[in-house]
């Protein structure tokens, strides 16, 4: 945690400080702990990071974590709550006794934790996110994992794809063993497979017809022949934490002209921007080739057309760094990135394909291993 220290020392202060719990990517990142409940966390220069703890998680950060922990009581926990009683202002203290000085806090850290701090120590702000920074560059365990989550999400698009092939068709509406074939039904099968891999999904998106120009409605109700169906699936390991995250549009049946269309543009946007990227490409570049591939094949964007970046970084959240947006940094070996390029249009619909991989030195390692179709 070389960054850490390097930023305590040019910030002039004693300790780095959290107070977090591991739905926070960077607590888990620098600890490897989950707990649902927000901890203080204090790296100090030259040290492991401390974890401040109720007793009973004790034992088991000690199996667990990467950081150091010790219990509230051996924080002072005792002491500090004879002669104060605020929550935050214990915090404040338990934090203080710890750092023995000045700190740095991320800008995401509770604001009354830090007004109480402030009471303390001089407290300061890491306005660059140093930690999400490091998070972007992968390690080879880390890749692994992402790969693990991309497998189930896989296995959950190909059980979704089977019910919509397998379905069959009457009055423009889709059946599968004469139910209604709907959203719910498509999402509820996509989640099973997930949990069964031992992954967890929320938010998923199956939505159809004209609700595929929204990029980003769940989709609900009976899904409809000769119409797109977008299914975006971004799971998350319930073992490692680490996302996946990948697009599909298909239809069954044959779509409209200009459904099919919006497809091939967008397919060959895929492969576009994927031979785009390499270490030392700017994210900013990528998004900007395949912006003036749309534009010169007839696809404008205002408020319609691509509305959205090419594509993020993926790991311990869903969207982190880096960015394939008109403000992308440079790509570097070992980000894991997605490519999603995507078209949307009211009264037609929309599509998307994505598909996540490794930067390299060479190009796109891609992670995702699955078809790419439309008729189903």
């Amino acid at each position: 945690m070389d960054y850490l220290d390097e930023l305590i020392v040019r910030s002039g202060a004693t300790a780095y400080c959290m107070f977090a719990s591991s739905d926070d990517p960077d607590m888990r990142y620098i600890t490897r702990f989950v707990t649902n409940d927000p901890v203080p966390i204090i790296k100090k220069r030259g040290e492991k990071p401390i974890m401040i703890l109720p007793v009973m998680e004790a034992d088991r950060a000690e199996r667990e974590s990467i950081a150091q922990s010790i219990t509230r009581q051996q924080a002072g926990y005792q002491e500090i709550i004879t002669t104060e009683k605020n929550p935050y202002n214990i915090t404040a203290a338990l934090i203080e006794r710890c750092a023995g000085g000045a700190v740095i806090v991320p800008p995401h850290f509770p604001l009354a934790i830090a007004r109480a701090l402030e009471k303390k120590v001089p407290v300061m702000m890491d306005e660059h996110s140093v930690i999400a920074q490091s998070r972007a560059l992968k390690s080879s365990d880390e890749i692994n994992s992402i790969s693990i989550a991309q497998k189930a999400a896989e296995e959950a698009m190909q059980q979704a794809i089977n019910l919509i092939r397998g379905s069959t068709i009457r009055n423009g509406l889709l059946w599968h063993d004469e139910e209604a074939l709907t959203s719910e039904k498509i999402r509820y099968t996509i989640h099973s497979t997930l949990l069964a891999h031992g992954c967890t999904a929320h938010d998923t998106i199956v939505s159809c017809g004209e609700e595929t120009a929204m990029p980003h409605c769940t989709g609900e109700g009976q899904l409809q022949a000769y119409q797109p169906i977008v299914i975006d699936l971004f799971p998350r390991s319930d073992t490692s934490g680490y996302h996946a995250d990948m697009t599909r549009t298909v239809s069954k049946g044959e779509p409209s002209q200009k459904v099919c269309e919006l497809f091939e543009a967008v397919r060959q946007a895929e492969i576009l921007g994927e031979g785009m990227i390499s270490a030392g490409v700017s994210g900013a570049d990528c998004y900007q080739k395949v912006r003036d591939y749309f534009d010169e094949h007839g696809f404008k964007t205002d408020t319609e057309g691509f509305i959205h970046s090419l594509g993020h970084g993926i790991g311990l959240e869903v969207h982190e760094k880096p960015s394939l947006s008109p403000a992308g940094e440079e790509l570097k070996e070992g980000h894991v990135v997605t490519v999603e390029p995507g078209l949307y249009y009211r009264g037609v619909g929309g599509v998307r394909i994505e598909n996540m991989g490794v930067v390299t030195s060479s190009g796109f390692n891609r992670l995702t291993n699955f078809p790419v179709e439309l008729i189903l």
